[in-house]
């Protein structure tokens, strides 16, 4: 990318205003470990997917549960493997550690920490957003805000602070889980086709501007 002086930021109110992501293909939830071969060899014949991890909220000071889910999708079908119920399968590490597969994700360090406690790997094959979008100019380094200021709509939070280990998921969960990585996939590929032209975005801020809308210090 070109060294311009300008980033590419949007603020919460804009983001509020813009139409919800919706999710319209098919969502597999896997419960039991017999189920994951199957589920991750389908993934395997893919180039890119998209990939997340859902943990249930622990609201004591310094407490922190596992993680509970695994979510993987192409561009029509997302899987969630909730690994609270079957364990960190063979198959899983073997997809988490297979180079064939792209597997986009943001914040993945964190992902890889508490993944890590449940099972060893070695990740490899994954793209890291919050690095990728820097050559872009945009400085934000949420999935919402990357989103939308790449799609001009917004991905719902709502669910993150649900059980993700209820007994059932409920539909709104499993949308909620399934968008995360799926909106992972789509925002790599929107970079990578070249469609994206950073100057001409409508959230462009210079140097200067940016500089201007700091606080003083008198």
């Amino acid at each position: 990318m070109d060294n311009e002086s300008f980033s590419i930021a949007i603020d919460k109110k804009c983001v509020a205003e813009m139409p919800t992501v919706t999710f319209a293909g098919a969502i597999t939830v896997i419960e039991r470990a017999e189920e994951v071969a199957a589920a991750v060899s389908f993934l395997r014949s893919h180039d890119v997917v998209g990939f997340d991890t859902e943990t249930k909220p622990n609201f004591r000071k310094g407490m922190t549960n596992r993680v509970s889910l695994i979510q993987v999708s192409t561009e029509d079908h997302s899987f969630l493997f909730r690994i609270n119920k079957m364990g960190f399968t063979p198959e899983l590490r073997e997809f988490m550690e297979c180079e064939d597969v792209i597997k986009v994700g943001l914040s993945l360090k964190d992902d890889f920490h508490m993944l890590h406690q449940v099972g060893e790997f070695e990740p490899r094959g994954f793209v890291e957003l919050q690095d990728m979008v820097k050559k872009y100019h945009i400085t934000d380094a949420s999935l919402q805000k990357i989103y939308a200021i790449l799609f001009g709509h917004r991905i719902s939070k709502g669910q993150r602070l649900t059980n993700w280990e209820a007994q059932m998921l409920t539909e709104p969960q499993m949308i909620y889980a399934s968008i995360d990585a799926w909106a992972c996939r789509h925002i790599y590929l929107h970079l990578i086709s070249g469609n994206f032209v950073p100057a001409a975005s409508p959230y462009v801020r210079h140097e200067e501007e940016t500089a201007s809308s700091q606080p003083s210090n008198e």
